[in-house]
């Protein structure tokens, strides 16, 4: 527990080590329990990712855009066009690339609130490889006080440990904030899981609609002789048999029915509760988006008008969303990369590269450069550039 602490003699109940550091690790396909709606990250994901399309694109399109913004490399000094970290995070692993490598990175952050980056090799320097880890693999091991003392990572019933407890940690925990939680982070999903578990409640009904002609078609009624109003279980079977093969399903929609004497057809249309259950699929798509940030209009659902205009739109989703996402992910690889190296950088999004706030940017270089009683160091620490600290 985190507050072990507080208990006499918690110094000796640090956890054991159960598990080889070089060991192999294999990964294996499993496919999860069956539940109804859990709140677990593999099944979120799943259900929320996998199985939903507003939460895919939504995850999608926030990973792409925040891996595809250019970084710099800069200290306090001057910003550098050539370094190792440049160089690292251009060709961070052998299968990946800087775009590919942040992608994951941002994707498994939005996903289960946590990511974690493995550094591989470097003992006296900056690290030679970067991984992604998952994060439904990744458990942290707290300390007597509370505090982190290892990482594990489990894959098919065998366990690789990585131990914390040094100043150059080989795994970076990137985490959201979570204000019930001390050692893991808070995942959009987990906002988004009743809007989500109504959005798929929503597709499974239309879905049903569609394999029975695409509307709620009608009702025989069956009125037999002298007012019998019964069919023998011989005829029931062989209508419910002839309605199964001949006229369910969208190859047959559309499709005439023969009715034998005494089978009457009633047909029937949408209920008012039928035709306000798109109004709710929809409502449903928009509190998806709204929990990951992404304004409704760049993901094509109708009827929002919080923006008068796409551009508005796209140039919110970056200041709000893609930015600060991006801003601290990489501000946190920053501070982890400098253990090795101890060389404090800093690594940024380029603002001035970004096509979004090309007109933000510009008008805030014309403010910034009409400040005549601002001195040129002063002007480069306003538009976030690297300088002298003094006013020499």
């Amino acid at each position: 527990m985190v507050f072990d602490f507080l208990r006499r003699g918690a110094a000796a109940d640090v956890p054991e080590q159960k598990a080889s550091a070089t060991g192999p690790v294999v990964a294996y396909q499993t496919s999860g329990r069956v539940a109804w709606s859990p709140r677990d990250a593999v099944s979120l994901t799943r259900v929320g990712f996998c199985g939903n399309p507003v939460g895919f694109r939504s995850v999608k399109l926030i990973a792409e855009a925040a891996a595809a913004l250019p970084l710099v490399v800069q200290d306090a000094a001057q910003r550098f066009d050539s370094h190792p970290v440049i160089d690292l995070l251009a060709q961070p692993n052998g299968a990946q690339g800087r775009a590919e490598l942040l992608e994951a990175l941002y994707a498994q952050l939005l996903l289960s609130g946590n990511a974690y980056v493995e550094a591989v090799g470097g003992d006296a320097g900056l690290p030679m490889e970067l991984h992604v880890l998952r994060s439904d693999r990744m458990s942290v091991v707290p300390g007597a006080d509370g505090w982190p003392v290892a990482f594990e990572y489990a894959v098919g019933g065998r366990k690789h440990r990585f131990d914390a407890s040094g100043s150059a940690v080989p795994i970076c925990h990137i985490r959201n904030f979570h204000p019930q939680d001390d050692h893991y982070g808070f995942s959009p999903l987990q906002a988004a899981a009743m809007a989500m578990d109504v959005h798929n409640a929503a597709s499974r009904w239309s879905k049903a609609l569609l394999d029975n002609a695409a509307r709620p078609s009608g009702a025989i009624i069956y009125r037999g002789a002298e007012g019998q109003g019964k069919l023998s279980e011989d005829q029931y079977d062989r209508l419910v048999n002839e309605m199964e093969s001949h006229h369910q399903g969208a190859r047959n929609a559309g499709r005439p029915m023969l009715l034998e004497g005494g089978l009457d057809w009633k047909p029937m249309g949408f209920s008012p509760s039928d035709m306000e259950f798109q109004k709710t699929k929809e409502s449903a798509a928009r509190e998806i988006a709204l929990a990951f940030g992404v304004p409704p209009m760049l993901i094509g659902i109708q009827g929002d008008a919080t923006y008068a205009n796409y551009q508005e739109a796209h140039r919110a989703f970056y200041r709000l969303t893609v930015l600060p996402l991006a801003t601290r992910v990489t501000a946190a690889l920053a501070v982890w990369l400098s253990r090795f190296s101890g060389e404090r950088v800093e690594v940024r999004p380029d603002l001035d590269q970004v096509p979004a706030l090309a007109g933000e940017r510009d008008a805030q270089w014309q403010r910034v450069s009409r400040a005549e009683f601002l001195s040129d160091a002063e002007k480069r620490r306003l538009l976030g550039l690297p300088g002298e600290a003094s006013d020499g």
